[in-house]
């Protein structure tokens, strides 16, 4: 059956982008529709004493790519080290066995700080995969063999200016066109490519960029591409790239935004590791937007509200939940920005300390920097963490502070999480039917 479903997914995408994907796929960046949220059910309810047991294990290069997986495959990228000609890699995997169906690799020479290897993760879009490298080498391939359909050197095409970690915003899929952060000169921040030639159909934005994924929201019964750059946080029409509203936001020290715009109603939050944290509100009956409150700390230790760092942000029921720059998680009033609550246990405090968050049901799925999966619950009255185990080890390309990390994003699709390392690529069930 798996052609057959394969199929009914190429339908799928080339319909709409986000939104529609089969419940157990995790096509892109932060799941189906690019928000954090798991709409699989059947899940278990707890996790157990020690390591969770994995399906299978396989060996991959160190990177901080998030995997993603689409029509029982999973899509990883790596960087293979200088005595390979400091090659990036994208990997295709059987999402059931593990086994390895195709691999892509280019040359790759980086010329930025913190060179485990690529960031961001691959867009899987009407049998296509969209992969763009550290250094901006933007591929289309076939997902299904690895072919090379289009390709662009993004630092020679648009002369870019790259952020001191390189090219990490996501390609995001928006009918015809795939939309990409570039930081190219010459007003081409944000870039649209016809998504079948990989011609350019539009250029904006004159910022510098971030590392932030773009995401789409709808006003005035229209969509609104909601970009985070180095300097703004801005709408543009997608279609066209035309901006219908901005807001400065430029960086105090350098472009450090990370985590995607936070989306909730008419609300749109974005938090910054030195510069705090922003929410804007968008109505939905009109094309403009407003600041409703901006709050920032004295300094990355003494912060107000929260300075994030690499996890995205939870908005839900007039309360944002992230982690602080040390890692400390928090709870806002969404109103205010005032803070309701810290907590310290869901990781060890560090500079940069990290968790990813994946919404499912009324209950929100950790993964920490130490390689631990959380089953938790968020409420203004406090984290419960209802259990924690350990998923996969920290490793030391990405950080070789404390014992190395687990920055990479987990995909959770097929009942089932899928997590890397610097070393490794896992799948562990979550399946209740198979406890």
């Amino acid at each position: 059956m798996k052609p057959l479903r394969s199929l009914l997914l190429s339908s799928i995408f080339s319909v709409i982008p986000f939104g529609l994907a089969t419940a157990d796929d995790w096509p892109q960046w932060r799941g189906p529709n690019r928000d954090g949220i798991w709409n699989e059910t059947g899940l278990v309810n707890e996790l157990p004493d020690g390591q969770l047991p994995l399906e299978w294990s396989v060996e991959i290069g160190p990177g901080y790519t998030g995997p993603s997986v689409a029509g029982g495959r999973v899509y990883v990228m790596d960087r293979q080290p200088k005595d390979r000609d400091a090659t990036e890699r994208v990997l295709c995997f059987d999402s059931s066995t593990g086994k390895s169906l195709w691999t892509h690799e280019y040359q790759a020479d980086y010329k930025i700080s913190y060179t485990a290897g690529p960031r961001a993760s691959v867009t899987i879009d009407n049998g296509k995969a969209y992969c763009v490298g550290a250094m901006g080498h933007f591929h289309c391939l076939n997902a299904s063999t690895g072919e090379v359909l289009w390709h662009h050197n993004l630092l020679e095409k648009y002369d870019i200016r790259m952020p001191i970690w390189g090219i990490a915003g996501s390609p995001l899929i928006y009918k015809d066109l795939v939309i990409q952060q570039v930081s190219g000169d010459a007003g081409a921040c944000m870039v649209a490519f016809d998504k079948l030639s990989g011609r350019e159909v539009w250029r904006s934005l004159k910022d510098r960029a971030g590392y932030s994924s773009p995401v789409l929201i709808q006003q005035s019964g229209k969509d609104v591409l909601v970009c985070w750059t180095g300097d703004s946080l801005s709408g543009l029409d997608p279609a066209t790239g035309n901006v219908y509203w901005g807001h400065p936001f430029p960086p105090s020290r350098m472009p450090i935004g990370i985590g995607d715009p936070i989306v909730d109603g008419e609300t749109v939050f974005v938090s910054s590791f030195y510069d705090g944290s922003l929410m804007i509100r968008t109505p939905k009956e009109s094309l403009t937007s407003e600041v409703l409150w901006r709050a920032v700390g004295p300094d990355e230790q003494q912060t107000k509200s929260l300075h994030a760092m690499i996890g995205c942000c939870i908005s839900q029921q007039g309360y944002i939940y992230g982690a602080d720059s040390y890692g400390q998680f928090r709870c806002l009033n969404a109103k205010t920005g005032e803070r309701i609550w810290e907590d310290l246990t869901a990781v060890p405090r560090a500079r940069w300390a990290t968790i990813h968050m994946v919404r499912q049901a009324d209950r929100v799925w950790m993964f920490n920097e130490r390689g631990e999966l959380l089953l938790a619950k968020l409420s203004p009255t406090g984290l419960t963490i209802v259990d924690r185990c350990p998923l996969i080890e920290p490793t030391r390309d990405q950080l070789g502070q404390r014992g190395g990390v687990c920055w990479s994003h987990p995909a959770f699709a097929e009942k089932s999480v899928f997590a890397r390392n610097d070393k490794r690529l896992v799948r562990a069930s979550l399946d209740a039917s198979k406890k």
